[in-house]
């Protein structure tokens, strides 16, 4: 494609065609290291040097926690800048400032102004996720963000976020996830998360036992960074879980309504409320009535999607992004607690190994649904039917999650649940399809 003028939709088509992209495509698309994304922020002028930043990793929770924060930001009157990925209907959910995605016009124009860089700048040959993340930087550096809330998209000491120099590091928890890149211990991928941990810059661990509590100390220490571990004070005194919010009590702000209410936030929360404690210490002026908004409003005002979101009622259905070990601990005991009979839907991606969340789903009172999500790296149904058989669980393969749901939908009694996740992929195919039908 050229540099000539063009639509929305032909930048579009250049973003996930042209450029590997690791989501589509897995390891082939996976490309590690600083150099790229250094040498393309240069060329668009560094416009991450432009604003303040807070960078936010770890295995689980990742984009929770920054999004309340962007919230929280956003109620103290900051202009706040969010990146994070992947994303579920609409790509410019992965680029927001004061909750607003990216325009149309803004993506064409930095795909154009890309195109007519110098030969030797595209030759680079950036992934997806580099030229997606300088679009961010780009984008917001435009607008005048205060300050941008930057989620790792892998691992951290060799993601392309990595080049930033933020105000405040956050690493939410460790647990086994691309274990293929990041190492097959603990400790090793904690290593790999340590690595946003920068000189003198204060960070948050959310939890973090034995050799990989170790692993961050030492690394903090070995850069003179304060490190904060969130689990080792008391956040709050008592949460209480409804339907429609988590009541925190007892916390430095009061007490707060948090708007996402999967047992996986109470973790979070701590994390959340630990990191604003450090913001404040640096000179943030964030009010308890800032932080009561971020927690009360994340989803309205950020736009989040997809943590343990009900978006139906007859029967209900329930979808979350939640897609490993850590997650499911969290999620099989809340599908396991619902009422009725839980109608499973589940597909995952096939360079993961799902044996072990499959083990920990719940099986009483429960029937599946196998399927895969429209992406090359999707697990083909039939196989994790036969994996999900070895391990005790029975259902029917559907080649496309649409199909899976309204069968799943269609079985269901009032008073069942109906439950979509395993991949985040999954998630995103039923969210877009329920939202092109409008329901």
């Amino acid at each position: 494609m050229s540099a000539t003028t063009f639509t929305y939709s032909q930048a579009l088509d250049f973003l996930y065609t042209q450029l590997p992209m690791y989501q589509r495509q897995g390891a082939p698309a996976y490309k590690p290291g600083l150099g790229t994304s250094r040498k393309l922020a240069a060329a668009f002028g560094n416009p991450h040097h432009n604003f303040r930043s807070i960078h936010v990793g770890g295995t689980n929770g990742k984009g929770s926690t920054a999004h309340t924060l962007a919230a929280t930001l956003q109620a103290a009157g900051y202009r706040v800048g969010l990146y994070t990925s992947p994303h579920l209907v609409d790509f410019r959910e992965r680029i927001r400032v004061d909750g607003e995605m990216i325009t149309t016009d803004a993506v064409t124009d930095f795909v154009s102004r890309y195109l007519a860089l110098p030969e030797d700048v595209r030759e680079l040959h950036p992934s997806f996720f580099e030229l997606t993340m300088v679009m961010a930087f780009d984008y917001m550096a435009r607008n005048g963000v205060d300050v941008a809330v930057i989620e790792v998209g892998m691992g951290g000491r060799l993601d392309s976020t990595n080049i930033i120099s933020p105000d405040l590091c956050v690493i939410t928890n460790i647990s086994f996830d691309h274990t293929q890149f990041l190492g097959d211990t603990l400790p090793a991928i904690a290593g790999e998360k340590a690595g946003i941990i920068k000189s003198g810059v204060p960070v948050v661990i959310g939890e973090a036992e034995g050799d990989v509590r170790r692993v961050f100390a030492e690394k903090a220490a070995a850069v003179c960074a304060p490190i904060v571990f969130a689990q080792d004070y008391p956040q709050y005194t008592a949460a209480h879980i409804t339907p429609e919010y988590i009541i925190y009590e007892g916390t430095p702000f009061g007490t707060l309504h948090g708007q996402l209410t999967g047992d996986c936030q109470l973790r979070n929360a701590a994390t959340i409320i630990a990191s604003i404690c450090v913001l404040i210490d640096r000179g943030y002026d964030i009010s308890a009535d800032n932080v009561k908004r971020g927690f009360a409003s994340v989803c309205d005002d950020t736009g989040l999607l997809g943590r343990w979101m009900t978006v139906g009622t007859a029967p209900c259905i329930i979808c979350d992004t939640g897609h490993n070990v850590g997650g499911w601990q969290y999620l099989a005991p809340r599908l396991a607690s619902l009422p009725g009979v839980k109608h499973v839907v589940l597909g995952f991606v096939s360079d993961k190994d799902v044996t072990h969340i499959l083990e920990m789903v719940p099986r009483a009172n429960t029937r599946f649904y196998f399927t895969q999500a429209s992406i090359d790296r999707a697990m083909e149904c039939g196989r994790l039917r036969e994996i999900a058989f070895g391990c005790g669980m029975e259902g029917n393969a559907y080649p496309s999650v649409s199909e899976a749901v309204n069968a799943a939908i269609d079985a269901a009694a009032e008073g069942d649940t109906v439950f979509v996740g395993g991949s985040t992929f999954v998630v995103a195919d039923f969210l877009q399809s329920r939202l092109s039908r409008n329901v």
